[in-house]
């Protein structure tokens, strides 16, 4: 799906007329309220599952350590995704919940800005940098766990407005 009206060409932000990559100049936009949220999955043994309810996992507790990782990447997104722009977060949240029918975590992120443009991709990070630090903590009792599901949930605020997951249409 696009988020463009049906009929209007769709033009790629981050490219100038021709074609080279480049960052969006935001100057002109007032600051606004932002919040992004973005969620995705590990799935792995329910052994491993298992042993982390227990707490009996060899590097200690990766939900800990992966909900930090997690802020901490969301506040350094600018430095890992190159176009982005520096943002100054107002507040990131990153959650982790065990799941038995995956089995594995869910991981979500809602970061939040007062700021010219969106926060959806240190949200993204966020759950990316989380979903990852909490395979390196397990790897070393299930190498076969896989990140998946990775993608927005939700955002609202800035000029295209608000956008839900499963909505077609942005308000």
């Amino acid at each position: 799906m696009t988020d463009q009206p049906a009929g209007q060409a769709q033009r790629l932000t981050h490219m100038d007329e021709s074609g080279r990559p480049t960052m969006v100049d935001v100057g002109d936009k007032d600051p606004s309220e932002r919040i992004a949220s973005a969620g995705g999955a590990i799935r792995m043994d329910a052994a491993t599952l298992r042993l982390l309810r227990d707490g009996a996992t060899p590097k200690g507790d990766p939900l800990v350590v992966a909900r930090i990782a997690g802020i901490q990447a969301a506040k350094r997104t600018s430095e890992l995704i190159p176009l982005c722009h520096p943002l100054a977060l107002t507040h990131i949240d990153v959650s982790l919940e065990q799941d038995q029918d995956l089995p594995g975590i869910r991981v979500t992120a809602v970061a939040r800005v007062r700021d010219r443009t969106g926060v959806e991709m240190e949200a993204l990070v966020a759950v990316s940098v989380a979903l990852l630090t909490l395979y390196d903590m397990l790897k070393a009792v299930d190498r076969g766990m896989r990140i998946e599901d990775i993608r927005l949930l939700s955002k609202t605020g800035g000029r295209s407005g608000d956008w839900v997951a499963g909505h077609d249409v942005q308000s």
